[in-house]
């Protein structure tokens, strides 16, 4: 089943690609009509997404994390994670800033520069500690949940589940009730994932019956340099994971890889998540470890995003002729490190962390004009390397906690069964 849903998602991308040529070369007086119908196919899936969301990583992060036993090792496995977070961010940071000043892609740009003093009409402001900490805990957790904050969603989680942990005999029922949830939102989400072949038909036709595949031509040497560095950032990511899982880390890719087709056609890391989960289990790592880590790499440990963050600044102020010293250009990786992690939750999020970046280092932040038309081809493999990058983040926390499951016990075929325990190690 699961190669031949690869292969439906495949031919999917293939199909929206066609009709969407077909809809952007012979309907061009109706190409915006037509692309926002068939979007909304690929709308109400990420609604569906969204839907089962929170109340997905709540279940599977409170049985998790009670299931965990003392606080001390929810410490650890909590600073483990944080270590390869910021570590993975930097090296993303460096790369993409290494990357653009080596392809100049700004250097000769051969298109009009928007006016300097234009809107782009993204909600800049300066990144503060007080926003970032009112941001990080929530007012209400039905709030969190509603406007599917994730970060916020762990928050409450975890202390609800520390809560639980001190009073073990008056949770047992609430854990029974919690586990059987996590139970019936891993069936919903297995119904929810029935559409996904349709929702990435309707996201690749809609994009290119808006913008067709010629928009890509104006912008081809920035867009060309930024996949080249992806490329590379993949490369760096596998390379780490053979170092530290071994040859099976082959294994997790090959289960990853529909969550990464996903990821890529909607350009969406969260239409991604509960395949991601699913995948990691089934590759053998701890219920307990996964539900906890990968929650937490969808606010702080987003890789593609972070070279994008560099490469794009950098190329703005190429563009505009604008000198950088390698001092200036490593403080704005530093803020950059620290304004990314504020922005969870916010849409086109990338997009408003530059632009803030921007206003700080007097660089035009109508620069991002020039990238915006493209910004869904480019958010396309920023979104499958999050996947790959939160992956191999969870993978190697389970490996350094011994709660990765040996090679034997797994075979080419694993599900994760329905009745397996969301807190508990996924039986082969």
């Amino acid at each position: 089943m699961s190669n031949k849903f690869t292969r439906y998602i495949l031919i999917a991308m293939v199909l929206g690609i066609v009709v969407g040529t077909a809809v952007y070369e012979y309907l061009p007086d109706n190409r915006s009509e037509v692309a926002s119908s068939i979007n909304l196919i690929a709308m109400l899936f990420l609604r569906l997404i969204k839907m089962i969301i929170a109340p997905l990583v709540f279940a599977t992060l409170v049985g998790g994390i009670a299931h965990m036993g003392s606080g001390s090792k929810l410490g650890r496995i909590f600073a483990k994670t944080m270590g390869w977070f910021v570590t993975a961010s930097f090296v993303s940071l460096l790369l993409g800033l290494i990357m653009v000043n080596l392809l100049q892609p700004g250097a000769n740009f051969p298109g009009t520069l928007p006016a300097a003093t234009q809107s782009t009409g993204l909600p800049v402001s300066a990144f503060s500690l007080e926003k970032f900490l009112t941001h990080l805990i929530p007012t209400s957790i039905a709030d969190a949940m509603a406007q599917n904050e994730i970060l916020q969603i762990v928050i409450f989680a975890v202390f609800f589940s520390v809560a639980m942990g001190a009073m073990p005999e008056r949770s047992k029922p609430m854990l029974a009730l919690i586990d059987d949830l996590g139970h019936i939102m891993l069936k919903v989400t297995s119904y929810v994932m029935l559409f996904a072949p349709l929702a990435v038909f309707a996201a690749v036709a809609a994009t290119v019956a808006k913008n067709g595949l010629g928009v890509l031509w104006k912008l081809v040497v920035f867009m060309g340099g930024f996949y080249l560095s992806l490329a590379i950032l993949w490369g760096i990511l596998v390379v780490v994971g053979f170092i530290v899982i071994g040859p099976r880390y082959s294994h997790l890719l090959r289960l990853i890889r529909e969550p990464l087709i996903i990821a890529f056609s909607t350009a969406s890391s969260e239409a991604a998540y509960p395949k991601t989960l699913e995948g990691l289990n089934r590759f053998g790592a701890s219920s307990r470890i996964s539900s906890f880590v990968l929650p937490l790499g969808y606010s702080f440990n987003l890789d593609g995003t972070m070279m994008y963050c560099t490469f794009a600044s950098i190329f703005i102020a190429q563009s505009y002729h604008i000198e950088m010293s390698l001092g200036t250009q490593l403080a704005m990786l530093a803020t950059l490190m620290i304004t990314s992690k504020g922005v969870a939750g916010v849409p086109r999020a990338s997009l408003v962390v530059i632009a803030s970046t921007l206003a700080q280092f007097n660089i035009p932040e109508a620069g991002l004009l020039m990238i915006m038309g493209i910004d869904t081809f480019l958010d396309m493999g920023r979104s499958a390397t999050n996947v790959i990058g939160n992956s191999l983040a969870t993978a190697v926390v389970a490996k350094w906690e011994g709660e990765l499951a040996p090679e034997h016990e797994l075979r080419s075929d694993d599900v994760v069964p329905p009745d397996a325990i969301p807190g508990e190690p996924v039986p082969a």
